[in-house]
């Protein structure tokens, strides 16, 4: 993690050396997770997202981000072969770093975007309640890892210091492999640039 924020940084400071032009901005949303899971019914979860953003270039541009966000799913299944069914739901306060590279086109006052890129996820927190029958096979279940890897792609719009996203992100990695469990979200943020 500190290698990847010094990594920024390093690009940052090597842009702004070389006269590119830098945006600087905050950021908040909403997001809809699901945690995808082998054998198991799984739902959507409503989060939030806030935090900071660089924008580096102009048509084609480098934007990481640093971003607190909540996100999680909903879960039914059955713990016996019998229709006994049982539920659980886990929700995460994570600190997510994207790095998108992209490019934008239209004018200054009207400005559209196409980006994509990695984005590491860290676990702050986690909130899970699963229902007390849920045992026996499912008993690991609710065992999640606290860093993941994934991937964000989506366009945004720009109209003069507004700026408006609509990403989705996938889960490269899976934040409980013994349930083949990956995290995936729709976001649709809004944000102001302060330049």
């Amino acid at each position: 993690m500190k290698k990847l924020l010094l990594s920024v940084a390093l690009l940052i400071a090597v842009c702004i050396s070389a006269k590119a032009q830098v945006s600087l901005g905050i950021k908040g949303g909403v997001n809809f997770s699901k945690i995808s899971a082998d054998n198991v019914k799984n739902s959507t979860v409503t989060g939030y997202q806030a935090g900071v953003f660089a924008r580096i270039g102009n048509a084609f541009y480098l934007q990481p981000e640093v971003y607190v966000s909540s996100s999680g799913g909903k879960f039914d299944f059955n713990t016996t072969n019998t229709t006994t069914t049982a539920s659980g739901k886990v929700t995460f306060t994570n600190l997510n770093v994207p790095l998108l590279l992209g490019h934008s086109f239209g004018s200054k006052n009207l400005n559209f975007r196409l980006m994509a890129g990695p984005v590491y996820t860290y676990a702050l927190s986690k909130s899970q309640d699963f229902d007390d029958n849920v045992n026996g096979a499912y008993q690991d279940f609710g065992r999640y890892k606290n860093s993941t890897f994934g991937f964000q792609a989506g366009g945004g719009v720009d109209i003069g210091a507004i700026t408006a996203d609509l990403r989705y992100e996938g889960g490269l990695s899976k934040i409980n492999p013994d349930f083949g469990q990956r995290q995936s979200l729709w976001a649709l943020s809004v944000g102001f640039k302060f330049f």
